[in-house]
């Protein structure tokens, strides 16, 4: 197994809360309330159902990163199991999802500070936050682990302030309040008042937020003992991040009827307005705003090591394997910051055309690297064990049992978005953006056999 040439500046403290913050992002604090909104109180169910799945892939990512640290995390082991076509796709296809989504949490953050300093003009607020975040990411990788430690702490330390007080008021415990019981759950259509198709549709609503995951995999290859790291990191995020998603959302819809959730606002505002809180909605936008640029430094961080791995591979230029003294890819984090100013500009000047076909085409990718992770986990698994069975320091549970219900489930949601007016075309973009990415490989394979 190769030697990384980047630095081991990450700790385990940077790792482990990277582990947890990495999917709390304004998909929860804000794009929660179109789940409540098609499924009730079923949403609980829904993020069950959809944070499991997250479990069972971040588990058996975690046991192939421990057994085979890289950089390039899945990539590498998508390549090892199923071949370069395999490895080159996914590699490709996570980096312009990254690069994408990183405009829109560029803007959403530059929305947020226009509308505390009405005076700065909004791009100017995006120059700021990409130039801080590139000058981050191109100094040691501990700065990069500083800043994800801290924002990944605000938003647990947020997100547990809320189940505190959200549960102290079901109670009845706060000032000026009566215990409501299970009035909300039961009442106002019932728990299910759109039925099982209800709680499916929350499903397709809130399967995405849990993307963000991979990234402590990624991360992982460039701490002081990788395998140990990554492994300790998984085991301590799985269940806490599932409390989290799931807790939150059984104390929303507990304190407050589904039906008093309104679009476009965080569900959690209305909860902490309801409960007295003062200033609810800064307070919230401040940790949204913080989740944002969090999930910015992160996907510059992943995508920059996704090209940096690529091109080790001989499957992005290889003028991209330029390291620091310091350890730090610095060209692949310009390559990955430059298109993603491109991608900000676009989001800025044509958000409803050209910005939104590139945001369809990658938006089911997620649910395709997914699927590629647990491929490849299932046939890495044997190969290890008859290899080198003393780096199974993390297995995936029930193997292989749980790994195929992971996939079928994989496929089940793939199914469910074709019948979905609102997922599919994400899906079918993404398809086409997978077919293109995935024909360029095997024109590169073609050639290779050639040669």
């Amino acid at each position: 197994m190769q030697d990384e040439p980047l630095s081991a500046g990450l700790k385990q403290r940077h790792l482990t809360m990277l582990g947890l913050g990495g999917v709390i992002g304004a998909g929860l604090f804000v794009g929660s309330g179109a789940g409540i909104a098609v499924a009730g109180p079923g949403i609980v169910v829904s993020y069950l159902i959809a944070g499991a799945l997250a479990m069972l892939v971040m588990r058996m990512l975690g046991e192939m990163s421990a057994a085979m640290p890289a950089s390039g995390s899945f990539s590498v082991h998508a390549e090892r199991a199923l071949g370069k076509w395999a490895g080159f796709s996914v590699g490709w296809l996570y980096w312009f999802m990254l690069v994408v989504v990183l405009a829109v949490e560029a803007t959403g953050a530059a929305q947020i500070a226009n509308g505390w300093v009405p005076g700065v003009p909004q791009w100017a607020w995006v120059l700021l936050f990409m130039v801080v975040f590139t000058a981050a990411n191109l100094t040691a990788v501990k700065n990069f682990g500083e800043f994800e430690f801290w924002f990944a702490a605000l938003k647990v330390f947020a997100i547990v302030a809320f189940l505190i007080l959200g549960t102290l008021a079901i109670f009845g415990l706060l000032p000026d309040t009566d215990p409501v019981g299970l009035t909300h759950l039961t009442g106002d259509g019932g728990f299910l008042p759109h039925g099982w198709q209800g709680v499916v549709s929350g499903v397709l609503a809130v399967v995405f937020a849990f993307g963000g995951l991979e990234v402590v995999t990624i991360a992982a290859a460039e701490s002081e003992d990788p395998a140990r790291s990554v492994a300790r990191a998984v085991r301590s995020a799985v269940y806490r991040i599932l409390f989290f998603y799931v807790g939150s959302m059984l104390v929303i819809v507990t304190v407050l009827p589904w039906t008093e959730q309104k679009a476009g606002i965080s569900p959690y505002v209305i909860v902490l307005d309801s409960i007295g809180v003062p200033s609810a909605a800064q307070v919230m936008n401040i940790v949204v705003f913080v989740a944002l640029l969090s999930a910015l430094n992160a996907n510059l961080y992943g995508s920059s090591r996704m090209i940096f791995s690529l091109a080790e591979r001989d499957e992005a230029p290889r003028t991209l394997l330029k390291v620091s003294g310091g350890g730090v890819p610095r060209r692949a984090v310009l390559a990955s910051v430059a298109f993603g100013f491109i991608s900000v500009l676009l989001n800025l000047e044509w958000p409803d055309t050209i910005f939104l076909y590139m945001l369809n085409s990658v938006g089911a990718v997620l649910l395709f690297v997914w699927a590629l992770i647990a491929v490849s986990q299932l046939r890495l698994r044997r190969r290890i064990e008859q290899e080198a069975p003393e780096r199974l320091v993390l297995r995936m549970w029930a193997f292989p049992y749980l790994t195929w219900v992971a996939i079928v489930a994989m496929a089940v949601v793939f199914g469910l978005m074709l019948t979905d007016d609102t997922a599919r075309p994400q899906l079918m973009w993404s398809t086409g953006a997978t077919l293109l990415v995935l024909a360029v490989a095997g024109v590169r394979e073609l050639r290779a056999r050639r040669a």
